[in-house]
């Protein structure tokens, strides 16, 4: 049996792996994990095909004997909040979040509103290939969907509730929101008007065909970081597709990854907020949080990249004061256990607010690394032989090897690791010497050439 889920869902190309029969085959397999008649709540992102892909997965759903409410588009994280406290046992998020256009997937979401973990993925996997089923009389089958219009509006007014507002909107912040064209724009500058602050949106209205790429990094937000300055904003904050993840941009114009803004963020959290806590991440973040972090007290807890696996861990452990990964997603468990957008945006207002200084003041007093960031298209075979090639070529450093390996040295640190969603080899590489970094990823190619040329 072959697995279905990546690190995060279920994803592919609309037409081509997501076809009808795909879908059908994989909703009655969701239909048969949850128990008969369970609240299910089902939205999208607003990518070609999600409607149509909604269709086929709200019916399936009846006829497997569930009842179905239909939130529309939505941000992931507003699915998993109302999921999570207004009493639904599920819900199904469509979504391909930071893959290219012309992709969508499928995320399984428990009643917490954590997705599903590694375990229920493979029940789920185990129902598709075995076709275990449960179909429903037609009396049964005579349910309806429910439309349920009412998940932005909880959402916002929670995030709103978590901060501080009159704080914020005394300092007269003006921040630019790029939501790559998708439903980020239905929830963010809302929060952002209810916090007293001004948006600026660009990217803004809802295409199929971003104007932007939709994984918010530095190279796909060149345009959007120019803006910031030019409008005399405060802040930028860049989404991904379904707005889980912000890439925030300082008043200058500079695009920050997600590792160092939420250092600030777990800082603010035990400085100015007398919250406490272990921090959760994957290997993929910056060891900068390590040496930031242990000066407050602060235990970093090294986890597999992914964030279900980290969101799980915290709700398991329930010691958590944040959890984090780099490419923006940023997790606050006082509003709930998964990466939220919205939340990170709030938060990072309060820090500014509360510390009376500019965005770019609090990224320079982090220490800075010459960063690389590439990817190797590959099979995942391939990609794993490169990982123990890795492994021997460093044998002589530290290695974290829950998740391909990660390397730490005393000035630098780099991860190899299949991407799980799609087949590359993912490469990043940090080091305070800018040609360390170039020699290290000189290396890491020689290695990546005797594989495949091998």
């Amino acid at each position: 049996m072959s697995k279905l889920f990546g690190t995060d869902g279920v994803r592919g190309i609309v037409g081509k792996e997501l076809i009808p029969q795909f879908i059908t085959k994989f909703a009655l397999a969701v239909g048969a994990f949850f128990n008969e008649g369970a609240r299910i709540l089902v939205g999208m992102d607003n990518r070609g095909g999600n409607e149509a892909i909604k269709r086929i997965i709200e019916g399936t759903l009846i006829l497997s004997g569930l009842k179905v409410y239909d939130a529309g588009l939505t941000p992931t994280p507003a699915l998993q909040y109302v999921v999570k406290t207004e009493g639904f046992d599920g819900g199904i998020m469509i979504t391909a979040s930071h893959n290219p256009p012309e992709y969508s997937g499928i995320k399984v979401i428990g009643p917490h509103g954590i997705e599903v973990d590694r375990d229920e993925e493979r029940i789920i996997e185990k129902y598709f290939w075995e076709e275990k089923y449960r179909i429903v009389s037609w009396r049964s089958a005579a349910e309806k969907v429910v439309k349920y219009p009412f998940v932005n509006d909880l959402y916002i007014d929670s995030i709103v509730s978590k901060v501080d507002v009159g704080k914020i909107s005394r300092r007269g912040f003006k921040v630019l929101v790029d939501p790559a064209n998708n439903v980020g724009a239905l929830t963010t500058p809302k929060i952002l008007k209810k916090l007293g602050v001004k948006p600026i949106v660009v990217n803004g209205n809802l295409d199929v065909e971003p104007a932007r790429y939709p994984e918010p990094t530095p190279d796909n937000l060149l345009e959007t970081a120019k803006l910031v300055p030019q409008y005399g904003c405060t802040l930028g904050i860049a989404h991904d597709g379904d707005a889980d993840r912000a890439i925030l941009i300082d008043e200058k114009g500079r695009i920050h990854w997600g590792d160092r803004t939420a250092v600030l963020l777990a800082k603010h959290l035990v400085v100015n907020r007398g919250e406490r806590g272990r921090v959760y991440t994957g290997v993929s973040s910056s060891t900068i949080i390590e040496n930031v972090l242990k000066q407050l007290n602060i235990e970093v807890v090294w986890l597999k990249v992914g964030s279900v696996d980290i969101a799980h861990a915290m709700r398991k452990a329930g010691d958590a004061l944040c959890g984090f990964e780099e490419n923006g997603g940023f997790m606050y468990p006082p509003h709930q256990y998964v990466r939220d957008g919205g939340i990170t945006t709030a938060l990072f207002l309060e820090y500014l607010a509360t510390e009376a200084k500019n965005a770019s003041e609090l990224f320079d007093e982090l220490p800075f690394y010459h960063t690389i960031k590439t990817k190797y298209k590959m099979s995942r075979d391939l990609a794993l032989i490169v990982v123990e090639k890795v492994k021997e070529e460093f044998r002589n450093e530290r290695l974290i090897t829950i998740d391909g390996v990660k390397v730490i040295s005393n000035d630098y640190w780099l991860l190899v690791r299949p991407s799980g969603t799609e087949p590359l080899l993912r490469v990043m590489i940090e080091a305070r010497d800018e040609e360390v970094a170039k020699q290290l990823l000189e290396r890491i190619d020689r290695l990546v050439n005797e594989v495949v040329n091998k």
